[in-house]
């Protein structure tokens, strides 16, 4: 079984050693995603939703380039700075897994990698076809 590496392009996965997400035959796991831009500058400042929404279109993208979508994802964590923020961010999940339906956790933190990040989301995937 071999380890199919997805890379962010960012530099800090080689410094610190990690992946955006790793295939491991057909399990694909996805790190901890903020609502951060190739360019490095938060989407959505102040707005869970949007960062929500910003999120998950990048966990989306991450599992396709493993050859996974959506659908295969069985289990997501989320991780708040404000948990009154729950509904907004549930939401947004919501509209990406409401017919899939994966096992969730929404947990508050009290604090993230850049005071500006209100969530990071990360996720699980199984292909099972």
């Amino acid at each position: 079984m071999g380890r199919q590496l997805i890379s962010s392009g960012s530099a800090w996965e080689g410094k610190i050693g990690y992946s955006r997400a790793i295939r491991v035959g057909n399990q694909v796991h996805v790190s901890g995603t903020t609502a951060t831009d190739a360019q490095g500058a938060v989407v959505g400042p102040g707005d869970p939703e949007a960062q929500a929404d910003y999120i998950l279109q990048k966990i989306a993208a991450a599992l396709a380039e493993a050859g996974a979508e959506l659908s295969h994802v069985v289990r997501t964590r989320m991780y708040v700075t404000n948990i009154n923020d729950w509904e907004k961010i549930a939401l947004a999940h919501g509209k990406y897994f409401g017919e899939i339906r994966p096992a969730t956790t929404i947990v508050e933190v009290s604090k993230l990698i850049n005071p500006e990040h209100l969530l990071e989301i990360e996720a699980e995937a199984l292909i099972t076809d």
